[in-house]
């Protein structure tokens, strides 16, 4: 995806990115980092605001400093470098709200067809896991980069 972002630095092992979102409030200091699951080769996507104190990440702080799209570009900027060094594992993300996940999902429905060329994704109902389709309002998503 050919999308303005924000540029990013990654911890040495490429588990944890930072970067400063930039708008009408100001600069704010996100982070994505890729934890460890109990599952083999899975890896839970966490991000939000830093918190400073702490270097946590709050995942429930509404930042709504106008750059949405170009924060989720980012944020997808990280899930290419993190698969570019661990390409054989999977990545589950979700949102901390429903909201959130309904936001995930449309992005990824927005750019379906380059998000295909590069990953396979699947979205989580009650049932289990299924390939993902537009307009399915799933809990989670599970991705594996596609290398040819």
């Amino acid at each position: 995806m050919k999308l303005p972002r924000y540029s990013i630095i990654s911890s040495e092992k490429f588990l944890t990115f930072e970067f400063i979102s930039e708008g009408p409030k100001g600069y704010i200091q996100k982070i994505v980092a890729y934890q460890r699951t109990n599952f083999k080769d899975v890896y839970n996507l966490a991000f939000g605001d830093k918190i400073s104190l702490t270097g946590d990440i709050d995942d429930i702080v509404i930042s709504n400093n106008g750059d949405s799209e170009k924060v989720l570009s980012t944020v997808v900027a990280t899930v290419y470098a993190f698969t570019d060094k661990y390409p054989s594992v999977w990545v589950y993300a979700t949102g901390s709200t429903k909201a959130r996940t309904r936001l995930y999902r449309m992005g990824i429905t927005k750019y379906l067809p380059e998000v295909l060329e590069d990953f396979e994704v699947f979205g989580y109902l009650n049932e289990g896991w299924e390939p993902f389709k537009a307009n399915v309002n799933y809990k989670g998503f599970l991705i594996r980069r596609k290398f040819e």
